[in-house]
Parts: structure tokens; sequence; C-alpha cells
């Protein structure tokens, strides 16, 4: 673990609820799950040894139907959570240093108090363009509401920047067998040399990467020949593109833990299996990375997908 955050007790496979808060995803075909589906699914992760979870204060719900969970199954001392503030840009009133600094303190009380917990593991920015603020952060640590910091990356050309500000200590960012951007570029060996926590996410590209070929959305057919040498690569392997994606995000270099998120518990079930196969043999690994060309990024990035969630 690094030394920056060593003392944060991660698991290697990371839940993300944004599905508990909202439909999320282009998969996703069953919506948003119930209370009782997000107990069940919590359980199992658990039971599996997934005991991070990850939410945000911008997940509709999330929040509140995962501390309503963790305390109906009687888990909140078992779990790692993390949670990322509002956006700052998302204010109405000026940004002021003393407005800036009541949003983030209120965005970290709210979070406290959807979660049930009375100190945040790790607390993340959405928007690395809110790092600029970081030091609002760094004082709710001092004050014990905050045990670590960290943002969230939007794109690899802003890992540099996050890498040089003093008191970030974990990033969570985009990569999978399609995104290969922050793989390629070195910056997550160079994070994790610093003593930062990598949390890799996007582990299936909101469903991009396992969905049927013939159900990809015609904006995003571009990536449809990558997607059959992916598969033709899975298929000589024998392994399905969901448990090759999710071990293929085990094998990057430098990752601390990955997240996926679920909309089910036969989800979980299968994530907790898969992950404990462990990451892929470095020959396997080397022949993805060698068969995906640089993609754009708007077949890469969500945020530029017509309709997607952002």
């Amino acid at each position: 673990m690094s030394e920056l955050i060593k003392n944060v007790p991660f698991s290697r496979l990371i839940v993300g609820t944004v599905q508990f808060g909202l439909p999320y995803g282009i998969a996703n075909r069953v919506g948003q799950p119930s209370l009782e589906q997000v107990c069940d699914i919590l359980s199992c992760a658990i039971e599996g040894g997934a005991t991070t979870l990850d939410t945000a204060a911008a997940y509709g719900e999330s929040e509140q139907v995962l501390g309503r969970a963790l305390r109906r199954i009687g888990a909140l001392g078992r779990v790692t959570l993390i949670s990322k503030v509002l956006h700052v840009k998302k204010m109405e009133q000026e940004r002021t240093p003393a407005n800036v600094r009541r949003w983030l303190r209120a965005s970290v009380r709210a979070s406290l108090d959807n979660l049930g917990i009375a100190r945040l593991p790790l607390c993340m920015f959405h928007d690395t363009a809110d790092v600029a603020y970081i030091d609002e952060l760094l004082a709710l640590k001092e004050e014990g509401l905050v045990g670590h910091v960290g943002t969230s990356i939007f794109s690899p050309e802003q890992i540099p920047g996050v890498l040089d500000t003093p008191g970030v200590e974990a990033i969570q960012v985009a990569a999978n067998m399609l995104d290969q951007r922050v793989q390629r570029s070195g910056l997550l060996a160079q994070a994790a040399a610093k003593g930062m926590a990598v949390l890799i996410r996007s582990v299936f590209l909101q469903g991009l990467i396992v969905m049927p070929i013939d159900q990809i959305r015609p904006e995003l057919r571009d990536v449809v020949p990558t997607r059959r040498a992916l598969q033709a690569i899975g298929e000589d392997a024998g392994l399905t593109m969901p448990e090759m994606a999710l071990r293929y995000a085990l094998s990057i270099p430098g990752a601390t833990g990955v997240l996926t998120g679920v909309e089910t518990v036969e989800q979980m079930a299968a994530n907790v299996a898969i992950a404990a196969r462990g990451p892929l043999p470095p020959d396997l690994a080397a022949r993805i990375n060698h068969a995906v060309p640089d993609l754009p990024h708007t077949l890469l990035n969500p945020f530029y997908w017509p309709g997607a969630m952002r």
C-alpha cells in the first residue's frame, strides 16, 4: 500500500454505487435497484471481500441509500467509504474563499449525515478544477471529518498537475481495455511511486466493452473493429468479455483498487468470482495492449456521448 494512505484498508475490488442513486450506464437494462436489492448486493460484496464502496454527493440518492442499507445489514463498521464533494462550479453564489469553504463543508457534512458516519475515510473532488480549493478539504481533514483527500481525474492531461499538488493522496481515473491512455503515459506508475492510492474506474466503459456488438449505438460504431479484435482474443483465451475486462484492470501496474458498478446481486457475485481469479497472465495483457489502437477521446469519454450520464 502507498505510504501516503497506507492506513486505509482498500479492497482490490471496489463497489461503485452510482447505480444505487440513479439509472446509470448505456448497458443498464434494470434501472435503479430497490433498497432490498441494494442490501443483497452489499451483503454479497462484503462477504466476497469487496469492502470498499465508492459514492458521491452528485449520485442522486446513492449516499442516502447506501447509508440506510449498511445500517440495515449491520455493516457500517466493516466497510471503507469513499465519497466526492459537490462540484464547486454548481455554486450559485460568488466563489469567494468564504463561500467555497461553506459550500465544501456543507457537502462533507451532508455526506456524513447521509452515510451515517462521523469521519469519511477518503473524500475526493469530482473535478480536478476544484483541486484549487484543496486547502478547504485539508482543513476538514485537520478537524477529523475527513481521513484523506483525493480527486477524480477527467483526462490524462490533468494528472501531472495533480501529482504536483501537495495534499492529494489518491486519484481515481478511467482506464480499461479500450482506454489505455493513462497506462501508456506512465503516469499511474508515477502516482504510485509518489505514494498515492490509484483507483481505476470505468472498467467496462459504461457497458460499451461488454455489451453485444449489435447493440452498440450508431454514434459509437467506430469502436466495433477494436471490440471485435478484443472479443477474438477473449474467445481464444476462453474468457468472457466481462472477465477479461475486469482482470485486465486488475493487471494495470500501480493500481490500488478497481471500481465496478452493479445493478444486481448476480452481477456482484460474478464480479467477486472474477476478481478472485486475479490479474491476467502478462502475455494475455500484452496481447490486449497490442490489439488496441489510440482511439479518439470522443469514444473513450462518456462525457461526449449523446444522452450518456455525465
